[in-house]
This record gives C-alpha cells, structure tokens and sequence, in this order.
C-alpha cells in the first residue's frame, strides 16, 4: 500500500506517493487557485491525486490514504484548519472536504511540523529521538521531535520557534510583537540590513561577505551570533541529540556552519553541544512528512 501527501502552499499545491519504505515515487504539483476558495483547492487535490495514480501506475486500491500540509493552525481533532492566512482558510473542515473527493482516509498537519517529521523519518533527523528542525526563510519555522515523537504543544496548537522573544522590545516582528527571533535569525533579515548598501536578498550579503566585503562581514557576523543565541537557548531548554538547520540561507555551506557551530557552542551550558546540521529533505519535506501521517 502506498500513502498520498499533500503541500498545500499559498503558491502551489505539490502532492506525491510514498511507498511503504518511505520512498518517494512520485510527485506533481500545480498552482494553488488563488481567490477561488477552498472547493477549487479540492478540486486541484482531486486532480493531483489522479495524475499521480497514473504516473505510479496504481488503483485507488493501492491507496491507504492520504495527509496534508498546511501554512496554519489547525485543530487535529476534528481536522480544521483555523487560520491559515497565506490560504484564506478560516475554520475550513480541509479534512471531511477532502475525504469525500478521495474517498481515502485524510490526516491533517501543521507544514513545519510536515518537515521535521519528515527529517526525523527520513532525513538528517533520523534515529534521533530528542531533535530539532529550525527553517530559515522569509519567516522562522520549524519543529520538535520529543522522545522519539512529533510534539504538536502541550495544548495541540502546535510549536511556532519562530516567535520566541530574542530581545525584548527589539525589532518589529510580522506577528506584532517585537523582539522575536524571526526578525533577527530570518533570512529576511540579512536582506534588510544589506538593503542601504545595495545588496538584493540574503544571498548577496552573504556572497558579499564571503568576498571579504567589510560591511557585508558585520552583518554577516551579527545574523550568526543572534542565530548561534537562539539555537544555544532550545539546547539549553531541550538538551537535543540534532540540530537540523533548513532554507536558502544553507547553501552558504560552511560559511555559516562552521562559526554558527562555534557560537553555539560557546553558548552552550552543557558540556557537550549537539550536532548542528543540514537539512535534507529540501522541498520534499512538506510532501514526505503528510505522507507519514496518512493512514
């Protein structure tokens, strides 16, 4: 039997088939109908779901069912989706509407909690049992594997590491609130501070740096030393076996990961510091992670 996992996203839906190795045969996505509402999302899941039964050369049969991802809260229970805004999902049944177009049994899960599910399954979390994934993009995401389980929070709203408060009263944050890590350990951030020197995103800072720019060097250095303060205070709370760092931001290589590593550690109050590593699972971890949750 195989599962089905869809990454519904604001841009795209992408959907694929996981084996019963957790291998992942398949995948398609197409756009997300944007401003046409939540039936016409089903509609492009219903389509997905076809053309991968095609691509894979499988029946409904081979079918055990299906998960989703979402960018939102959600209740589990009842499989809700409360508020996914990038969506326009407000209290929307995602599950009954979908399990009455696939006739297939429907999961539903937060994206981060998708991916570091996912890492833990299949990627650079796997055979950990106390982990963390940190995504590092326009915004912070992540989640948290506890004894050998995905924690949802203690109450099932889930886990946002994106907004604890790094600096009180620090920068504006996109939630409200101000001082959150998010508005210093995004990507978006690094873009901000290059924006008066004429660098264009994150990337060119970093290439900047990496070139010997002074300018470029100072933010560089100052985006890793609060990273390296966030990620030393999960591991002072946590005491996690991995750390699993994703987003464009990895693609500076040991640039980054070689003084985030020292920074940490020296950060760090216990004796011996986790390992601090890269994500694997890439775009996929969305698809993967809803797979996994499908029954």
């Amino acid at each position: 039997m195989v599962r089905i996992g869809y990454d519904i996203g604001g841009t795209n839906i992408a959907a694929g088939v996981l084996d019963a190795q957790n291998n992942l045969l398949f995948k398609q996505s197409l756009p997300f109908p944007r401003g046409m509402g939540v039936d016409a999302v089903v509609s492009v899941c219903q389509d997905l779901y076809g053309k991968l039964l095609k691509d894979a050369n499988l029946t409904e049969a081979d079918v055990s069912g299906a998960g989703a991802a979402v960018p939102g809260s959600i209740d589990l229970e009842n499989g809700v989706v409360i508020d996914a805004h990038n969506l326009d999902f407000h209290h929307t049944p995602l599950c009954e509407l979908l399990r009455k177009a696939l006739n297939k049994p429907v999961s539903l899960i937060n994206d981060a909690d998708a991916a570091a599910l996912a890492e833990n399954g299949v990627g650079a979390l796997k055979g950990t049992q106390t982990s963390i994934l940190i995504t590092i993009g326009t915004g912070i995401g992540g989640g948290l594997i506890l004894n050998g389980k995905l924690f949802r929070g203690g109450r099932g709203n889930g886990t946002e590491p994106g907004h604890m408060v790094l600096v009180n009263g620090g920068r504006a944050c996109t939630c409200g609130i101000h001082g959150c890590a998010e508005a210093y350990c995004a990507a978006t951030r690094l873009a901000k501070d290059g924006a008066p020197f004429g660098w264009h995103g994150a990337k060119e800072v970093i290439d900047a740096a990496r070139e010997g720019n002074p300018d470029a060097r100072s933010i560089f250095e100052q985006f890793v030393d609060d990273l390296g303060s966030y990620l030393a205070s999960l591991v002072n709370l946590l005491d996690p076996e991995r750390i699993a760092i994703g987003g464009g931001v990895c693609g500076a290589g040991r640039f980054l990961l070689d003084p985030l590593r020292k920074n940490v550690a020296e950060k760090c109050f216990f004796e011996t510091c986790p390992e601090i590593v890269v994500a694997t699972s890439g775009n996929d971890a969305g698809i993967i992670g809803a797979c996994l949750i499908a029954e």
